[in-house]
């Protein structure tokens, strides 16, 4: 277990390396701020002072091997626009984007979970094709127009049952703004977290699906049945704990991907998480935002993967053992 651990933190520590070098190249290749963030009247030692203070006077080479002596120390650098952290400012918009993405895959696993098994034990049945329809929708309808129908419908057609934007209250935890523990701030959570859920939930649906449908042919199954089992125990125990290995290691995934990758939704929402603050500093040209955003977001990837290899790891010992031998 050590050495899998092990071998799988070098792989890690060599994906954040080449991720630097192609976020830093690829964002500080992309024009240039001094337009924005100086007036059009400027003459061009002013200019040239604010290049300077900036430090993007410097070769590009240059300014990575400086990026990446801060980094070390846990300085991202500052931002242009807003003249703080890059890494404070975005870690304070972080909370809200966290609670988010953990609501939709609470519902994404309570939700497709249950479904994907009744799908894959009666595939035939009108529920079993109702849940596989489902699930073509949820894959097919772009996010941003099921985000606009849940407003339309929650919020217009029935008279604000739901609020359609903003995070409501919020009360401290642990010295962090959360919007989950009032009863304001979880109805403001409730629509942007459906709409993040959806299409993880067809997913979840697809793979709880296959993976019963699998399990139900195995041996292990009808030696179960065979030995006069409750159906109930079989499906809960025998069923349930074999297709969780691939659902665990897709939500592992797509958990990072809800976090990174929340844009649309926060947008639609009014949601102030990360994706909201990513939009404006792109409009804005505001490098360091940019660059530490990308780089926090490819670290949360990278740990997330390296906690599923783990749980896979331990849901499934032949991983340990074909490691081992290779």
């Amino acid at each position: 277990m050590l050495v899998y651990f092990l071998r799988r933190l070098g792989q890690s520590c060599l994906v954040i390396a080449a991720m630097a070098v192609l976020v830093f190249i690829g964002v500080y290749a992309i024009g240039s701020p001094i337009d924005m963030m100086i007036s059009p009247d400027a003459d061009q030692a002013e200019m040239e002072a604010a290049i300077a203070r900036l430090g993007l006077d410097k070769p590009l080479w240059e300014q990575f091997f400086i990026f990446v002596s801060n980094a070390l120390q846990g300085d991202l650098g500052n931002s242009f626009v807003y003249a703080t952290p890059a890494a404070e400012l975005i870690l304070s918009k972080l909370p809200a984007t966290l609670e988010l993405a953990f609501l939709a895959l609470v519902f994404a696993v309570f939700l497709g979970v249950p479904l994907g098994m009744i799908a894959g034990l009666r595939p035939n049945s009108v529920a079993g094709k109702a849940i596989m329809t489902g699930s073509i929708m949820g894959f097919s309808l772009p996010n941003f127009w099921q985000g606009m129908m849940l407003i339309f419908v929650f919020s217009v057609i029935l008279r604000g049952f739901l609020p359609s934007g903003g995070r409501g209250e919020t009360v401290d935890l642990l010295g962090v703004p959360v919007s989950f523990l009032t009863a304001d701030g979880l109805s403001h959570m409730l629509l942007p977290a459906i709409n993040l859920a959806l299409f993880k939930t067809s997913l979840v649906i697809r793979l709880a699906r296959a993976g019963t449908r699998e399990a139900a042919l195995q041996d292990y199954v009808k030696f179960a049945r065979a030995k006069g089992l409750s159906e109930r125990r079989i499906v809960l125990v025998h069923i349930a704990k074999n297709i969780m290995i691939p659902v665990v290691t897709i939500l592992g995934l797509e958990l990072g991907s809800m976090i990174a990758f929340a844009v649309v939704t926060e947008t639609v929402f009014a949601w102030p998480g990360m994706g909201k603050l990513l939009i404006d500093s792109i409009q804005a040209l505001d490098r360091p935002v940019v660059v530490a955003y990308l780089m926090l977001t490819v670290f949360m990837f990278i740990v997330i993967n390296l906690v599923v290899d783990m749980l896979y790891c331990l849901l499934d010992p032949r991983v340990r053992l074909s490691e081992a031998k290779a």
